[in-house]
């Protein structure tokens, strides 16, 4: 299956990105903490060239904590700072205007020197569809500006938002790239749910994040689903197939004559896996 996305509000947003920089002091650049590479666009590069960057690695409260301390430290070498959030549950939000004003503290000693006052630091905050940065705002906010959704495109234009007297954040749609030159890629995105589920085939999704937990994380998926009959050394289409028709049988997507409704049971696996309910999860490493 190949997984294309751009819809035309993208296309607009990469020009308006472009068009404010001017305007910029520092760049927040949202990942998700569960796929650090899947979800950075790679087009983000070229867009905002060598403005000043952290990164925030965000829904860290789903993903594996060994493996976002990896994420942490090759960044690190990579002389990017970057740190776990989670927009949600407000975990190390605070720090955000911090490591901002670390980040520009040399331009902030120069204007001190010349007796300039510094004005609040400008912030973009710029990721991919469903990566939180509407919540991550609302909570530096300390209260509902920016519109929220559990599903992608919510944003569809840009606002400045005061955080305090330090910070005013510029928000932005979030931006996918034409084309996944890898599909997997695409399939991972679509199983953490930053691709709209009207343009999926559920079953293919489903099909990739169980394939894919069964070899790394395969006792929170033996757990949710009583798969003690299973193997998790069968990963094969055919075990994958039993596996997704156990997910329905406990789920109760059987139709007429005793059949697993696929589609169904593929479904209630994503919402689980998204919300967390077998655990953390990680689905990239850096080594």
């Amino acid at each position: 299956m190949t997984i294309q996305w751009f819809p035309g509000h993208m296309t607009r947003a990469r020009r308006q990105i472009q068009d404010k920089l001017k305007l910029i002091d520092v760049v927040i650049e949202l990942l998700d903490a569960r796929l650090p590479v899947s979800s950075r666009n790679p087009m983000i590069d070229e867009i905002l060239l060598d403005k000043p960057r952290m990164i925030l690695l965000n829904k860290s409260d789903l993903a594996d904590a060994k493996v976002t301390q990896e994420w942490i430290e090759y960044f690190k070498k990579e002389g990017i700072t970057a740190f776990p959030v989670d927009a949600s549950t407000g975990t190390n939000v605070k720090d955000i205007p911090v490591q901002a004003k670390l980040l520009l503290k040399e331009k902030i000693d120069r204007q001190i020197a010349k007796g300039i006052n510094p004005r609040a630091v400008r912030g973009l905050i710029v990721g991919i569809p469903n990566v939180g940065k509407s919540t991550l705002i609302n909570r530096l906010a300390g209260r509902s500006i920016a519109l929220t959704g559990d599903r992608p495109g919510v944003t569809k234009g840009q606002q400045w938002i005061k955080v305090g007297k330090e910070m005013e954040l510029l928000d932005t749609p979030g931006i996918l790239w034409p084309k996944f030159e890898d599909q997997n890629v695409g399939y991972r995105l679509a199983v953490t749910g930053a691709i709209k589920e009207e343009i999926l085939n559920a079953e293919d999704i489903a099909f990739f994040g169980i394939s894919y937990l069964m070899r790394y994380y395969w006792d929170a998926l033996e757990k949710r689903y009583g798969l003690q009959e299973f193997s998790k050394d069968a990963d094969d289409s055919d075990s994958v197939i039993a596996i997704m028709e156990q997910v329905g049988r406990v789920r109760g997507c059987v139709v007429s004559g005793g059949r697993i409704d696929l589609e169904k049971a593929s479904r209630a696996f994503l919402r689980e896996l998204r919300a967390g309910k077998m655990g953390r999860f990680s689905m990239e490493a850096p080594y």
